[in-house]
C-alpha cells in the first residue's frame, strides 16, 4: 500500500513538472509561471489605470472602486508598519508589489495544470536576498555606512561573528518559511489526491489552501520584510 502511494506521488509530481528543462539553475516551468504572474499583474494594473480616466464629479466607476479598495487594504496592512513616514513613502509601493506578486504566485496553483513559482526555492530565496540588500542599503543610508557597520560589533566586539551569522541567517529563514509552506501544501494536496480523489476533498482543500493560506503566507513574508528593514534602520 505504501509503495503504491509512493508511486502515485511520484507520478503526480512528474505530471506537474511539465517542462523539466533548467535554465541558469531555474526550472523553465518556474520561469514561465513567473512571467504569467507578471503578465496578470501588468494587465490588471492597466485595467485599473483606465478607471482613472474620468471626471472627478462623475460617479466612481467600478474600476476606481476596486483600485481604492485595493489601496485601502494595502495601506491598512503595511502603511503603519514602517518605522517612519519617510520610509513608508519610499518603500510602500515596493512592499505592496512584492505582496501582490507572491499572493498571485500562490493563488495560481489552484488552476489545474499550473504550479506556483514560489514552490521553487529559487524564487523565495531571490526575494529574501532582495530584502536583505534593501534593508542594509537603507540601514547605511539612514545611519551612515560607518555607524551602521560599526553596530554589528555592539554591544561588545566579540559579538561581531554572531551578529554576522544572524544577518546571514535572515534571508535563509525568510525564504525557507515561504518555500516550506508552499511546497508542503503541494505535497499534502498530492497525498489527499492520491487517497481521497473519489470524494472530491482535494479540490476543496486545494482551493482553501491556495487562496487563504497562500494570501497569509504572502502577508507574513511582506510583513517580515518591513520588520527587517525597520531593524536595519534602527541600528
Amino acid at each position: 500500500m505504501i509503495e503504491r502511494l509512493g508511486e502515485k506521488l511520484v507520478l503526480q509530481f512528474s505530471e506537474t513538472r511539465i517542462l523539466g528543462i533548467r535554465l541558469l539553475g531555474l526550472d523553465v516551468m518556474t520561469l514561465i509561471m513567473s512571467w504569467v504572474v507578471m503578465g496578470i499583474i501588468i494587465a490588471f494594473a492597466w485595467w485599473l489605470r483606465k478607471g482613472l480616466d474620468q471626471d472627478v464629479e462623475d460617479k466612481p466607476s467600478r474600476r476606481l472602486v476596486v483600485l481604492e479598495s485595493l489601496m485601502t487594504l494595502l495601506e491598512e496592512q503595511f502603511a503603519g508598519a514602517f518605522e517612519s513616514e519617510q520610509l513608508q513613502t519610499q518603500l510602500f509601493s515596493f512592499i505592496s508589489t512584492l505582496f501582490i506578486f507572491i499572493t498571485l504566485s500562490n493563488w495560481i496553483s489552484i488552476v489545474p495544470g499550473l504550479s506556483s513559482p514560489t514552490a521553487d526555492f529559487n524564487i523565495p530565496l531571490s526575494f529574501a536576498l532582495l530584502i536583505f540588500v534593501v534593508s542594509h542599503y537603507y540601514g547605511m543610508r539612514v545611519n551612515g555606512a560607518g555607524r551602521y557597520l560599526k553596530s554589528f560589533a555592539e554591544p561588545y566586539p566579540f559579538m561581531l561573528p554572531m551578529n554576522l551569522v544572524s544577518e546571514i541567517a535572515k534571508p535563509l529563514s525568510h525564504s525557507f518559511r515561504l518555500y516550506g509552506n508552499v511546497f508542503g501544501g503541494m505535497v499534502l494536496i498530492v497525498v489527499l489526491t492520491a487517497r481521497m480523489l473519489p470524494y472530491g476533498l482535494p479540490a476543496v482543500f486545494q482551493a482553501f489552501y491556495g487562496l487563504f493560506i497562500g494570501a497569509i503566507q504572502a502577508f507574513v513574508f511582506a510583513l517580515l520584510a518591513v520588520a527587517y528593514i525597520n531593524v536595519a534602520v534602527e541600528q
